[in-house]
């Protein structure tokens, strides 16, 4: 089938997601056939690095032999059975292998299929939690600003990028927000550990003040959507230690930070931190099915474990939570991050990476360039000085990204933060030539730009 054809298929059929449809069609759509290692091809022959894993999924890259071995060989079983109410054997072992991995305490395991989802069973668990405890009135949900859980209503609610979430605002639930410690752009000052006091003391108000009506907090170690901003080291310690003297439940979302991103298996291992409940995603089957999972403590658990006609059950399940096939292949995603001792290859690569970026930080219109990992947000800004933004409307993020496309690779911006995710099993020379692309690309645009503007 040709170009053409497909893409008056996908005019006439297809409603892509966190897109603009009118744009897209208008500007030659990318249609990807096939991948394989860093790389994505197209339907004209194209090929491009995949900057972003496919959107912060894959680790290994695209067609690998022991993964789809993993799929293939499951079939041979089954493709899928319920768990409502029974077990399977791909999910059983993976629940055990996941706690074996997770941050110390961590006990159980509940199965989904996003992230999303795996955030809102976060928010149910911590919500029914105290009502079966008898705890009367905690049923508020802390978040912080710029905040993204996914896009489910639940999650929504407690995110906070009114881009994403404004629109939505008669669904929601109400929840409270305090600050997140960006060390960036923040109301608290110049330094690091002004910028960490200020926010720290803007939760312990919070919780002063309606401790008694907060069921959980939820954080990310570092904010993916909301820029590519991470928590300054020892602040996710501090939010524990807060957490538990107020009685309040701690959710850390590593949907997007967990298996290896940041250099530790999970971001919270930094700080040394067990949360009451993690959510995972995305990289738990190296980008090749759709299943997450929600772990939490005994004691969580224990508070469901309960006589029939007490109805203390956790009323939540999907038709495909827990797929043998995710799970089956999410087994052999973790059997690779052994063999390849991947995560201290993370730790390893990222040093190297934090050197390629040197380039792009003395661009005259880098704000900031982060760096969590393999996980890296690079801030455009038309004053270096004054950090004031490119005016909107200019859309310079996108035609950054365009011009990467042009050069050849892919990656999908945050407005004016343009994400840089490579697979996890990138090599070297791959991530060197990736980011020679992004600082010809931002170099390129912005520059141009600015000579529009002053012409």
């Amino acid at each position: 089938m040709t170009y053409e054809e497909l893409c008056e298929k996908n005019r006439r059929y297809l409603w892509n997601p966190f897109t603009q449809m009118k744009e897209y069609l208008a500007d030659e759509p990318v249609i990807i056939e096939s991948g394989r290692g860093c790389r994505l091809r197209d339907v004209k022959g194209n090929e491009y690095w995949d900057g972003v894993s496919s959107v912060w999924l894959n680790v290994h890259g695209h067609r690998v032999s022991e993964l789809d071995v993993a799929i293939r060989e499951q079939l041979n079983s089954i493709a899928h059975s319920t768990l409502l109410g029974m077990g399977s054997v791909p999910a059983i072992l993976l629940a055990e292998k996941l706690i074996s991995i997770a941050p110390s305490g961590l006990r159980k395991v509940f199965f989904s299929d996003s992230g999303a989802e795996a955030v809102e069973i976060a928010l149910k668990m911590a919500f029914q939690y105290w009502r079966n405890q008898g705890v009367e009135g905690k049923t508020t949900f802390v978040t912080m600003g710029q905040a993204y859980h996914g896009d489910t209503v639940g999650a929504v609610s407690v995110g906070s990028i009114d881009l994403f979430h404004q629109v939505y605002a008669p669904l929601l639930f109400p929840s409270l927000k305090v600050p997140f410690p960006n060390l960036y752009r923040n109301p608290y000052g110049e330094s690091g550990e002004d910028v960490v006091n200020g926010s720290l003391h803007a939760v312990e108000e919070l919780f002063q003040k309606q401790g008694d009506q907060i069921a959980a907090m939820i954080v990310e170690p570092v904010q993916g959507a909301g820029g590519m901003v991470p928590m300054p080291p020892g602040y996710l310690r501090a939010l524990r230690n807060l957490c538990s003297s107020y009685r309040i439940l701690l959710i850390v979302d590593e949907v997007a930070t967990g298996f290896g991103r940041t250099g530790k298996m999970f971001a919270c291992e930094h700080d040394g931190v067990t949360p009451d409940i993690l959510t995972v995603a995305k990289g738990i089957t190296g980008g090749y099915l759709p299943v997450a999972a929600t772990l939490t403590t005994d004691e969580i658990y224990n508070a469901f474990y309960a006589d029939y006609e007490e109805f203390k059950t956790l009323y939540h399940g999907h038709s495909y939570t827990g797929n043998q096939l995710g799970c089956a292949v999410a087994l052999a995603n973790l059997k690779l991050f052994e063999q390849s001792d991947l995560v201290a290859e993370v730790e390893r690569k990222a040093a190297k990476l934090h050197h390629y970026l040197e380039p792009i930080r003395s661009l005259a219109h880098v704000g900031d360039v982060r760096q969590s990992g393999l996980m890296v947000g690079v801030e455009l800004v038309q004053d270096k000085v004054t950090k004031d933004p490119f005016p909107l409307q200019e859309r310079i993020g996108s035609r950054v990204a365009r011009r990467c496309r042009d050069l050849g690779m892919l990656v999908r911006p945050l407005t004016d933060v343009m994400v840089f995710m490579p697979p996890l099993a990138a090599k070297l020379e791959d991530l060197k030539e990736m980011t020679a692309i992004l600082h010809q690309a931002i170099a390129e645009v912005t520059e141009a730009q600015v000579r529009v503007v002053e012409s």
